[in-house]
């Protein structure tokens, strides 16, 4: 549902003279836009599931009243970023989660991945993600930079429909900086492993002194236009 082409010019106009972050005066702009026959308990349900933007509460209630219902996402896990791993200051790195429609419909075209809070560490706020049909699971992956300062930074982000509404599990991007961390290492040296490596080598082990396999020319081939193909996401059913 586009909730832009519903809302008349005058609501518009409310929307871009608001200026206010007190919750309680949050809750009551939401009740005035949508109707008074909305609570203050379901409208501080509505603009929490958005991070109290009241622009996001406004389409994720006209979302919710509408006959569509919104598609199902969830948490399956952190493919990359696990604890107790860290990383140096200033290091590009890539974050990927692994997510599942668990709906019975497929996305729609034009949902995407939005940074919803925390902090950033990446420039883009918005990560284009292809339709998932039901049951099928997509590795959703975001290019970031860690922080200049040591600590430890949390990035949030939701999938969001193409009206903007918020759908599945919240998923975050808790990460670690220290000098000396390994994780840039860590995720480099397993790309290499990749795509040099035989796929069923067992690394227990491995012995570094005998003979090894190598995947014939045709394999690397076939997993680099396999790659290339996949992009930053990658969806299995």
């Amino acid at each position: 549902m586009d909730v832009d082409n519903d809302l008349d010019q005058t609501l518009l106009q409310q929307f871009s003279c608001l200026g206010t972050t007190d919750r309680d005066e949050l809750v009551k702009q939401l009740q005035i836009l949508v109707g008074n026959n909305l609570n203050e308990t379901a409208a501080a349900f509505f603009l929490d599931m958005n991070n109290w933007n009241l622009q996001g509460a406004v389409c994720s209630y006209f979302d919710f009243e509408s006959p569509y219902k919104l598609p199902s996402m969830s948490l399956v896990k952190d493919v990359t970023i696990g604890e107790g791993e860290s990383i140096p200051p200033c290091t590009k790195f890539t974050k990927t989660w692994r997510v599942q429609n668990i709906g019975d419909e497929i996305w729609p075209p034009g949902c995407c991945l939005r940074f919803s809070g925390g902090d950033q560490l990446c420039a883009a706020e918005r990560i284009p993600v292809r339709p998932v049909g039901p049951g099928c699971t997509i590795d959703l992956s975001v290019d970031m930079v860690s922080p200049e300062q040591p600590g430890i930074y949390e990035s949030k982000w939701r999938m969001s429909t193409p009206s903007g509404s918020y759908f599945g599990d919240v998923i975050w991007a808790i990460l670690t900086v220290a000098e000396g961390g390994t994780m840039a290492l860590t995720q480099q040296l397993s790309h290499f492993s990749e795509l040099g490596a035989s796929p069923h080598l067992d690394e227990t082990n491995f012995n570094p002194f005998g003979p090894t396999s190598r995947p014939s020319s045709q394999t690397l081939f076939q997993d680099s236009v396999q790659q290339t193909q996949d992009g930053d996401t990658n969806m299995m059913c």
